[in-house]
């Protein structure tokens, strides 16, 4: 357990046990903090993946610098951060503080000048981003907001947003998605018995329908109706 410590120098099997220690230990520090801090990145999710990616970096190429410090630090980083989230989930000027609220940057088709220069982003990432929704016209957008996460949220102006079911008064199915019963060339067990079937059912049904075996099948799945979709390795 040397290796935690600083060192003069460390051997092959230290730096890589350095290495998975760290590796668990990270792994271990996001379980904690949840989801969250990977998904987008907000303001605290930011300060602490900067924090622990520079503190944990340190002694794993320095062995003049022990692990147990940074261990420490980054424990209390965590601790800090699980504080905050609780303080942003209970008090409202600390989450307008941490988390602002959205500002427009497009309304009712009309680009919102300021609404950039806060956000600091200049008129071609907009662009962009309204190119990735497939939105060609400007004027088609009711409300676009420059999200706490760097996202940007867009509202078409109703008569330009698809008609649904529901507007046309149509009856729909129940919403069904379909379950994957076979990845990789190899059956879902635990899949399949959600569907009731069994793998002598399963073998049976590829083999009359797509007349291939299941070695083949890079994914296979199955709706409601016992439809099986297959997709094959190309």
């Amino acid at each position: 357990m040397d290796f935690f410590q600083s060192q003069e120098s460390l051997t092959e099997i230290q730096w890589t046990l350095r290495a998975i220690i760290s590796f668990f230990f990270l792994l271990f520090v996001a379980k904690i903090m949840g989801q969250r801090s990977i998904s987008q990145l907000r303001l605290l999710d930011f300060i602490m993946a900067l924090s622990i990616g520079n503190i944990i970096a340190h002694p794993l190429s320095d062995q003049h610098l022990g692990m147990k410090g940074s261990m420490i630090t980054i424990g209390v980083l965590v601790i800090l951060y699980l504080i905050f989230i609780f303080l942003s989930l209970k008090w409202s000027k600390f989450t307008k503080f941490v988390d602002p609220s959205p500002f427009p940057l497009i309304k009712n088709g009309e680009i919102i000048y300021k609404g950039l220069t806060k956000a600091r982003i200049p008129l071609e990432i907009l662009l962009s981003e309204l190119r990735k929704e497939q939105i060609q016209d400007i004027q088609k957008v009711a409300l676009a907001l420059w999200e706490s996460d760097g996202t940007i949220s867009f509202v078409l102006d109703p008569k330009y947003q698809a008609l649904t079911p529901k507007d046309m008064k149509l009856m729909t199915k129940p919403f069904s998605f379909p379950i994957t019963i076979i990845k990789d060339g190899k059956i879902d067990f635990e899949e399949l018995k959600q569907t009731g079937k069994d793998k002598d059912w399963l073998k049976d049904k590829i083999r009359m329908v797509h007349n291939v075996e299941i070695k083949n099948i890079l994914l296979a799945t199955i709706d409601n109706n016992d439809k099986i979709n297959i997709f094959l390795y190309k």
